[in-house]
């Protein structure tokens, strides 16, 4: 009995979920993840109290304050980490194959180019959203054990949000961590496709984020600084201010979405000509 061949068959989402799952650095770095909040627990339980906890207003400060201030916390001194993982997730997914020789092969099934990069894009972006997701999502829950449940407090001010009105908010600020993220995958995912070598890829994209956090400290750059993919990072601290301002995340959402696309379009139309030989 013959079979007919179907391109939008080749390559399902399920096998390259589950193959990318097997990897052993998707399970390390959801393990990072998981466990920084409760790391920064153990950091609090043991380290020395704030002497003036009524006057603190820096962020460290108030960490221990309730679950939604030590979730903060947890978001603004882990922004590197989800740099990295984002950037792994991403950079390593085609180059990796590339690597193993065996991206010529999966070509070779046939599996179209097109069909091929968008089905490992899905994927990487899926794993890198949960990677971001999970963890803020596990501040809030140790933070909740830890700390216990209470109103949010400001940063700078001391002043207080209460709880149930700050929760949506933090949702919208977990949102904007991610959409902040699409920069760092999208030049991973172009550089995966331009070179066998998985961690070029991925070091490639953590260099950018950090040259970018050196260039928006250079004053003399002006408004020229507003258009670097990481200078609105910390535009989320504005949505859990007494009176939020979302004026800033929409502009670093919009810079963000920008430069993705015009990357992840770079990569379709680079790999399509690309000669593969391993």
């Amino acid at each position: 009995m013959s079979t007919t061949y179907a391109a939008n068959k080749t390559l399902p989402l399920r096998v390259e979920i589950v193959r990318q799952f097997k990897r052993r650095r998707t399970m390390v770095m959801f393990g990072l993840m998981l466990a920084l909040p409760w790391i920064l627990v153990i950091a609090f339980k043991v380290g020395p109290q704030s002497n003036n906890p009524g006057n603190a207003l820096r962020i460290s400060d108030l960490a221990s304050a309730g679950a939604l201030n030590f979730a903060a916390f947890s978001l603004s001194v882990s922004v590197f980490l989800l740099v990295v993982a984002v950037a792994l997730f991403c950079g390593d997914t085609v180059a990796s194959e590339a690597n193993w020789s065996s991206l010529r092969y999966l070509l070779a099934a046939p599996v179209p180019r097109d069909r091929l990069l968008r089905q490992k894009l899905i994927v990487a972006m899926g794993y890198a959203a949960a990677a971001v997701i999970s963890m803020p999502l596990m501040a809030l829950l140790a933070g909740t054990l830890a700390f216990g449940w209470d109103d949010i407090q400001v940063p700078g001010t001391g002043e207080t949000i209460p709880a149930m009105d700050a929760l949506p908010r933090f949702a919208i600020v977990i949102g904007y961590a991610l959409v902040c993220q699409l920069v760092t995958g999208a030049l991973a995912f172009l550089l995966s496709t331009m070179t066998d070598s998985p961690l070029g890829a991925v070091g490639g994209a953590v260099g950018l984020w950090i040259v970018c956090q050196i260039l928006q400290a250079v004053e003399a750059l002006g408004v020229i600084r507003e258009f670097l993919p990481t200078f609105w990072n910390n535009a989320w601290l504005d949505a859990i201010a007494p009176e939020p301002d979302y004026s800033g995340m929409a502009k670093g959402v919009a810079i963000s979405i920008t430069y993705a696309a015009l990357l992840i379009a770079l990569s379709f139309r680079r790999f399509r000509h690309k000669d593969v030989v391993s």
